[in-house]
């Protein structure tokens, strides 16, 4: 009986433990995901402004813009529950319908 008990206490503290874990990561992506969609806005603005008086200085702000754009969106691919490690993360993490995994987990400043 005591066995049983112990058994269940250690599955529901795993259980809380990769539940926790998936919310972590789910926050992780939704901070990704909108730095990824302000980096995309300010590209957009940037490719209409190329040729303007401060131009050389935009398509460097450009060039670094994309390569963050690329980077988070590598990052975000990678801690996409489906690449987990942890069999865990990937059975309790909520499945997306979204066409386009992104990464997180850059901090932008």
């Amino acid at each position: 009986m005591t066995g049983d008990t112990d058994d269940i206490i250690a599955l529901r503290a795993a259980l809380a433990a990769a539940e926790a874990r998936a919310e972590v990561a789910e926050a992780r992506a939704a901070s990704a995901e909108a730095q990824i969609a302000h980096l995309k806005h300010l590209i957009a603005r940037m490719r209409q402004d190329r040729f303007g008086a401060s131009s050389e200085r935009g398509r460097r702000l450009l060039a670094q813009f994309e390569l963050e754009l690329e980077e988070l969106e590598t990052t975000l691919a990678e801690d996409a529950p489906e690449n987990a490690a942890d069999p865990a993360v990937r059975t309790t993490a909520p499945r997306s319908n979204r066409g386009s995994v992104h990464r997180t987990g850059t901090d932008i400043r």
